[in-house]
């Protein structure tokens, strides 16, 4: 005989029987790939672990595991060697900074190579990423010609370039904690998002966020006197800070800003509307608080769709009545229409019904009801409306 044990639970919902949870810790613990990530200073290098600073061929390259990186699949393919050569390399540094060089005549350069390369003032030190065809092709899509690149590869990196670096790269942290700081303390209204250090280690480049103009002159005194290294601040806009911060969007996947994305376009609310969605502003903002990039992905197909759907305006004539354009479907290539004395029903009609309907009565003619021509029937639900307001704080200006 099976007991009814309903008279045994506790409810819960009682403050008395809450206060045992309370002091529950539901944190879940640290992984070790989490662990490894995090004590990884030169994963947005590239690198899987520290270098060793005897060998400038870098073992622990590895494109897979830094943002915007470059599969070289050339080298994974037998082919001739004058077809591999290029003039050019291009040279990965901290995170989605990547440049081209020109490469000296003597010497093999390999991706994965840790060079000394032309900067200003001094050298600084990278990893090559790109050789030979991939840079050419690289070259043609941005549209730079090859004597636009002004910059030279010096040479391999040597034995105290190597060490000198790793000690610069250690440093970044400490340096951007105690930067903001020292910005909080001079009431500054910016926030400093990275530090990227020289690979000679005499110069630092700070990049911040801010609404407004910030006169952070006193604030370069300070920290150009605390590190003893010339200052550079670089101002960059929200999306640029979610690229270099990286993160995990809605759709479950790395950001596409911090993977893949290199040139940021516009995104507008008409994007949204387009495509027919809630203008939510909690759904319609990705991790950097603008609309998503990935509305603009789809905007092209929509748009051509939508050239095969009625106008929003037009009314559906029948002797029961006018019935208004509520939503479509362009997926299933429904439209929903609702009568004018009764707006709480929503009736879904077919496209090609629809463009029926529009030309009977373009004639002067009129059907009995939508509902013979409508495959669901459905209660108009009542939409959350946002102000405008919270709509503009998301789109891009």
């Amino acid at each position: 005989m099976i007991q009814n044990n309903k008279s045994d639970d506790k409810d819960h919902s009682q403050n008395e029987n809450l206060e045992e949870y309370l002091d529950l810790d539901i944190r879940s613990a640290v992984s070790k790939e989490t662990a490894e990530i995090a004590n990884n200073k030169f994963l947005s290098r590239g690198l899987n672990s520290t270098p060793s600073n005897e060998d400038a061929h870098c073992k622990e390259y590895s494109y897979r595991c830094c943002k915007l990186s470059s599969c070289e699949w050339i080298t994974q393919i037998e082919i001739s060697t004058d077809y591999v050569e290029f003039p050019a390399v291009e040279v990965r540094f901290k995170n989605s900074h990547k440049d081209y060089y020109l490469i000296p005549n003597e010497g093999v350069f390999k991706v994965g190579d840790i060079v000394a390369v032309e900067s200003s003032p001094g050298h600084d030190i990278g990893i090559i990423s790109a050789t030979g065809i991939s840079v050419k092709n690289q070259l043609k899509r941005k549209n730079i010609k090859l004597t636009d690149i002004t910059k030279s590869v010096y040479r391999l990196a040597r034995t105290q370039d190597i060490e000198k670096w790793i000690k610069s790269v250690n440093l970044e942290h400490a340096t951007m904690l105690a930067s903001r700081y020292i910005a909080w303390d001079l009431n500054l209204a910016m926030k400093v998002n990275d530090v990227e250090y020289q690979g000679d280690g005499s110069k630092a480049v700070f990049y911040y966020s801010a609404e407004d103009r910030v006169d952070f002159r006193e604030l370069i005194k300070i920290l150009a006197e605390q590190f003893k290294i010339r200052i550079e601040m670089r101002q960059i806009g929200v999306r640029q800070e979610a690229a270099r911060l990286g993160g995990i969007g809605t759709c479950g996947r790395e950001l596409c800003c911090s993977s893949w994305l290199v040139n940021f376009q516009s995104v507008s609310t008409f994007t949204a509307r387009t495509q027919q969605l809630s203008l939510n502003p909690q759904k319609l903002a990705g991790m950097c608080g603008k609309l998503k990039c990935c509305l603009n992905f789809e905007q092209s197909t929509y748009l051509e769709e939508l050239k095969d759907f009625p106008q929003s305006n037009i009314q559906l004539k029948t002797k029961k009545g006018k019935a208004y354009y509520n939503k479509i479907d362009i997926f299933k290539k429904i439209v929903w229409y609702s009568y004018a004395h009764d707006n709480s029903t929503m009736l879904a009609i077919p496209l090609d019904k629809v463009n029926e309907i529009i030309a009977l009565n373009a004639k002067g003619k009129y059907p009995e009801t939508l509902e013979e021509f409508s495959i669901v029937n459905q209660t108009k639900e009542n939409e959350i409306s946002y102000s405008l307001e919270e709509l503009k704080n998301i789109e891009d200006k």
